[in-house]
């Protein structure tokens, strides 16, 4: 007999689709094959060790040995279809889920008993929880934990906002976790490697904790339910069948979190999950309830994640909420264009398989939707239906300039760099205006690192990388009075233009102006724009090598030749009078100050603060992160040239959890070596250039 005990199965309508999430190396990637191995959906169980997983098949996971990407498995279980979505645990890559939670049906939180992995943990119910979306958690490692049951509990239940109930208690031998005694069906089992477990009578000597440890499971159960409170008063056992209701609607209503526990890598107590996800697991009305979606007579789809398969084209991953989705059927997008699915497919992992149609709760792939985006809601109504996800990417953190390696490939770059975009919202793609440099930005130094490195395995495009300019300005201090004369005689008409130019410092923030004070007709006013054309130019790279700010100029006289005069002969000369009077108007350099909202647990706050004043940064002040218990929000101004890979020492600081969003906020005066160093550098790059 399995670990199921025998219970009789309650129908479900549709198939599940379930997301796999939780902290960095806590073992989904090994559960998810587990499950795959226990489905039968693969003949064996690979391991991470010898990188033949299901998940984590690329390139550079592998290389890594981490989750980069989320991975999608279908599979059946005693008849009904499963979906498993297997979600990237790193805090850098966890933008890939929020397409894939939006229209999953459940999660479930896979953890151990690790106290440095708790801030991640609660980083990730707490997505869970602004998403109202149900959980079950899985306790993996237990192999490997010395760490008794209820002191795990009690570690891990300051992560979640609601409470952890266990739902099994272990059986131990020689101190080592050998099976489970399941509360709710007041039954035991032992564990038996790969295959379902024996059930055997519980022993004697756990018969007061498998009471005991019921009874607060009861209570619990209890909080929600005014008939169930009365019973345990009455000391009337309430009947299973009420416990197992009260178990699935506690969870599905998102007012409690079922603990089960098990080894992955065992491939033990992976049938009891199983059997929970198939009794517990709400169905597809409770995600229309969710996504506020009410089904009509048309095919709705949600899309969860976008993949450029190479040879094999882009790959929409989607789950049908409404109507029947058959190859060759049109979708409208969102923006009202209309296209044509063109390949319907099943997935395991990497691999792909045809289907034919789709039906409700499906999780498919669409072939070659190319205006198709993740977040999207499609439709086969021909007017675009309302979008049901909302898509906001994770602030930026990081930033790389990148170039290929061979000029001849920068049009590929752009391509490849626009479909990694398209496959990661989380990331994004700058050209600056100022410098043209390409800038890729996004969630940490491994996300960019692992982007770089699949432009190369993925789209053939080899990249150099540097580090991104910082925008650094200058001013003057002083003012002056400067006369600019251009005059060039080389045959025929010649080049005559001279102008005195008043130039002065403004407050910070006051910009560039330029007047004009021109009295006699001295520079005729035909060539005054041409003198203002040259002011600007000349402010575009001042004498320390950086565009001018804060400067005014004023035309205050000149003189100009009848035939030798000319809009470019004045141009020359403005720039002629700019170029010597800033020199002598004692300009500075000015570097820029960013506001840097800094987020992490409030037990690292003390360090947080001091690789801020570490970085030249002035702290504002920090308060309690609204709505988030144990956290910290510490206010601070940093300067630009210190941000660049301020998270890696950030994350370094809090177990991987810690951020920011950062926004311009001043221009300062910077001096003395630094200054000094900066404009060496400029000086270096514009002669190489």
């Amino acid at each position: 007999m399995g670990d199921d005990g025998g219970r009789e199965p309650r129908p479900r309508g549709g198939a599940r689709t379930i997301a796999l999430v939780g902290p960095f190396a806590s073992g989904k990637t090994t559960l998810l094959e587990a499950i795959l191995e226990r489905t039968s959906a693969i003949p064996r169980q690979g391991t991470v060790t010898d990188r033949n997983t299901v998940g984590d098949a690329s390139p550079e996971a592998r290389a890594h040995a981490m989750s980069v990407e989320a991975t999608i498995a279908q599979t059946r279980f005693m008849g009904d279809d499963y979906t498993f979505i297997e979600c990237p645990g790193s805090t850098e890559f966890l933008g890939e889920a929020d397409g894939i939670l939006a229209a999953v049906d459940c999660a479930v939180v896979v953890c151990e008993a690790d106290a440095r992995k708790v801030p991640a943990l609660q980083l990730i119910l707490k997505r869970l929880d602004d998403l109202g979306l149900p959980r079950i958690m899985f306790l993996n490692k237990v192999d490997r934990s010395d760490l008794p049951i209820r002191e795990t509990l009690a570690m891990l239940q300051p992560s979640s906002a609601v409470p952890l109930v266990l739902r099994e208690i272990p059986l131990t031998r020689d101190g080592a976790v050998t099976g489970y005694i399941d509360l709710a069906l007041e039954r035991a089992f032992v564990y038996r490697e790969h295959a379902a477990s024996e059930m055997v009578p519980i022993p004697d000597d756990v018969r007061a904790a498998e009471v005991s440890a019921r009874y607060e499971m009861l209570e619990r159960l209890a909080d929600y339910d005014d008939q169930l409170m009365e019973q345990l008063l009455e000391e009337v056992e309430p009947p299973r069948d009420r416990v197992f209701d009260d178990l699935a609607t506690e969870m599905r209503d998102g007012l409690i979190c079922p603990v089960f526990f098990g080894s992955a890598e065992h491939g033990n107590g992976i049938l009891r999950l199983l059997k929970a996800l198939r009794h517990e697991t709400p169905g597809l009305s409770a995600l229309h309830k969710r996504l506020g979606f009410t089904p009509g007579s048309d095919s709705v789809l949600q899309v969860m994640k976008t993949i450029h398969a190479g040879h094999g084209g882009k790959l929409s991953v989607a789950r049908v909420l409404a109507g029947d989705v058959a190859d060759g059927m049109m979708v409208t997008l969102p923006d009202g264009r209309q296209e044509r699915v063109s390949g319907l497919y099943r997935m395991l992992g990497t691999q792909t398989g045809k289907r034919e149609t789709a039906h409700p709760g499906d999780t498919v792939a669409l072939g070659k939707l190319d205006g198709a985006r993740t977040g999207d809601t499609l439709t086969s109504n021909r007017t675009p239906a309302r979008q049901l996800a909302e898509m906001a990417a994770p602030d930026p953190v990081m930033t790389l300039q990148v170039h290929a390696r061979d000029r001849k490939d920068e049009v590929k770059l752009s391509a490849a760099l626009a479909k990694a975009c398209e496959e990661d919202p989380s990331l994004r793609v700058v050209v600056t205006a100022e410098t043209s440099e390409t800038l890729l930005i996004g969630q940490g130094e491994m996300h960019l690192r692992v982007t770089v490195e699949r432009l190369t395995s993925k789209y053939g495009v080899s990249v150099t990388t540097a580090k991104p300019s910082v925008a650094y300005r200058e001013t003057i201090k002083g003012s002056t009075v400067q006369r600019g004369r251009h005059k060039k005689q080389s045959g025929g008409h010649g080049q005559f233009g001279d102008v005195v130019l008043e130039i002065r410092a403004q407050p910070r923030g006051g910009g560039i102006t330029f007047t004009e004070k021109i009295t006699g007709g001295v520079v005729p006013r035909q060539y005054i724009p041409g003198v203002e054309t040259g002011v600007r130019d000349s402010l575009k790279r001042g004498p320390l090598g950086f565009p001018v700010v804060d400067v005014a100029v004023t035309l205050t006289d000149g003189s100009y030749h009848s035939v030798d005069s000319s809009d470019q002969a004045f141009q020359m000369a403005a720039r002629l009078a700019m170029r010597e009077g800033l020199a002598a108007c004692t300009p500075v350099l000015l570097e820029p100050i960013e506001r840097v909202e800094i987020t992490c647990p409030s037990d690292v706050t003390a360090r947080v603060n001091a690789i801020v004043s570490g970085r030249r940064g002035q702290l504002l002040g920090f308060d309690a992160r609204p709505g988030w218990t144990g956290w910290d929000v510490v206010e601070t101004l940093i300067p630009a040239s210190e941000i660049g890979d301020l998270i890696v020492e950030l994350r370094s600081a809090s177990q991987g959890v810690a951020s920011f969003r950062r926004r311009f906020d001043h221009l300062q005066e910077l001096s003395g070596r630094l200054a000094e160093d900066v404009v060496s550098r400029q000086a270096a790059s514009a002669a190489a250039a």
